[in-house]
């Protein structure tokens, strides 16, 4: 019988390596996972505060730029106005006319400065840029370089620092002699 108990001792002692490696293997998962589900949570975290921060941006970007339509349909009507004001001065006898429609002119161009908006008034000689103008054609010049702007034929208009409407230009190609 002694041969029986010192069997059992020698099998619970074989057993034991087996089950405390089984138990190693456990801690070692559950560590795994803890790990996983900790780089899980602070992803959820940062992908959160990311979604905040945008939500945040593009309200603050909703606010800025909510006039922006409105003020778009305003731009032609302004045009035709400043069309009506040229034809005005050139008119002698309209002289009262003329200095109403001067002071609604001010107003609108204070309406339009306190509403953010700017005019993209490029001169003769400004260089062509495309974020700002568009072009609809090329003239020679002896004055004015190739590539940059030769005349405006319409405003364009900027709110704060998005484009509302391009200046519509004719840019130089320059003397022509090649």
């Amino acid at each position: 019988m002694s041969n029986d108990t010192t069997d059992v001792p020698s099998t619970n002692e074989s057993a034991n390596p087996a089950e405390a490696a089984s138990e190693e293997s456990l801690v070692a998962q559950m560590q795994a996972d803890l790990e996983r589900f900790r780089d899980l949570a602070l992803r959820s975290q940062a992908d959160f505060d990311n979604f905040r921060k945008r939500a945040v941006r593009e309200k603050e970007d909703a606010v800025k730029y909510a006039n922006a339509s409105f003020l778009e349909r305003l731009v032609p009507i302004l045009d035709n106005f400043e069309l009506g004001l040229a034809a005005a001065r050139n008119d002698p006898s309209g002289a009262a006319i003329l200095s109403g429609m001067e002071m609604v002119a001010r107003q609108l161009q204070d309406f339009l400065r306190d509403s953010g908006v700017e005019p993209v008034d490029p001169q003769a000689g400004t260089p062509f840029d495309p974020n700002l103008h568009e072009a609809i054609g090329q003239e020679e010049s002896r004055q004015v370089p190739e590539g940059a702007v030769l005349r405006q034929l319409r405003k364009g208009f900027k709110l704060r620092d998005r484009l509302l409407r391009p200046a519509t230009v004719v840019v130089s190609k320059g003397t022509g002699a090649s």
